[in-house]
């Protein structure tokens, strides 16, 4: 093969194209413990605050950070606790992809697993639970739709037929290969689980983080508080007190998750931004 020409090498590094991950800034641990204490106080629970700032680390595409996070989010705490909050945030980052793509998320998961502390990262599961087969298949598609239908009832439908318009196979791959195979949990006896909450606010999150996708912001404020409604918030005990998922899903909490992810992109972005924001480049 080829090699490529130290000019084309330069362009596809160069500056303006911000090619490299967000280091992180200073300090960056005291604007995650200070989230934390804030939900801590409105009695939401690890799964609520630690998948916001998660899934904001992983829009800004910071591998430092997010190992800055694990270290805030697992100080102190058993092995065995320090285990699980890694298997959490790495299936945050996998959830990541239906928002954000894969390349960040292969990305910063390589980064994050090589950051961690031995004895934890050689702790994690290793077994796929998301492999397609013929004994799988449907329920996985149930579950995707379901999924779909919580989020944008009574709309479903009509959302449905307009992502086809604009290509048959847009919902298809949406409701099937996203909300199915990646947003909703297989069954499985290791690893992490997200449950309904957390992924509305993982949605929630990436969106506003990436900027320019507003009408998809409001959706998901919408699937948020369908969770409430609904009930099914109660099938994430972790996510919060009851107390707590109530204020998340009125105008004030949705506010506070808005501003959360608005303070976590000016910390991590230093002021220029999300990396998907377009960049000038030299004419």
């Amino acid at each position: 093969m080829s090699k490529l020409s130290p000019t084309l090498k330069s362009l596809i590094n160069a500056a303006h194209s911000r090619p490299g991950p967000v280091p992180a800034p200073p300090r960056i641990q005291a604007v995650y413990n200070r989230i934390e204490q804030e939900a801590t106080d409105r009695k939401l629970g690890r799964p609520s605050w630690l998948g916001i700032s998660t899934a904001a680390t992983m829009t800004i595409n910071s591998p430092e950070s997010m190992i800055a996070l694990y270290h805030a989010s697992s100080q102190s705490k058993p092995e065995s606790e320090a285990v699980a909050i890694a298997e959490f945030m790495r299936e945050i980052g996998l959830k990541c992809i239906g928002f954000n793509g894969i390349p960040r998320t292969i990305n910063m998961l390589n980064a994050f697993r090589a950051s961690l502390p031995p004895p934890i990262a050689t702790s994690l599961t290793t077994t796929p639970t998301r492999t397609p087969s013929p004994e799988n298949i449907t329920q996985t598609n149930t579950r995707g739709r379901a999924l779909w239908a919580a989020i944008y009832r009574p709309l479903e439908t009509k959302l449905e037929h307009k992502l086809a318009d604009a290509h048959p196979d847009l919902p298809v791959f949406i409701i099937n290969n996203e909300y199915g195979g990646l947003f909703t949990d297989p069954p499985r006896k290791e690893g992490a689980t997200v449950g309904r909450v957390t992924t509305s606010l993982v949605a929630i999150t990436c969106l506003r983080a990436q900027q320019g996708v507003g009408p998809q912001v409001l959706s998901h404020v919408f699937g948020l508080r369908k969770a409430w409604e609904d009930g099914s918030w109660r099938q994430e005990a972790a996510a919060g007190e009851e107390e707590g998922i109530s204020w998340l899903v009125s105008d004030e909490g949705c506010t506070w998750v808005l501003d959360k992810v608005d303070e976590l992109v000016e910390a991590l972005g230093g002021g220029a931004g999300s990396t998907f924001a377009p960049v000038r480049a030299k004419l």
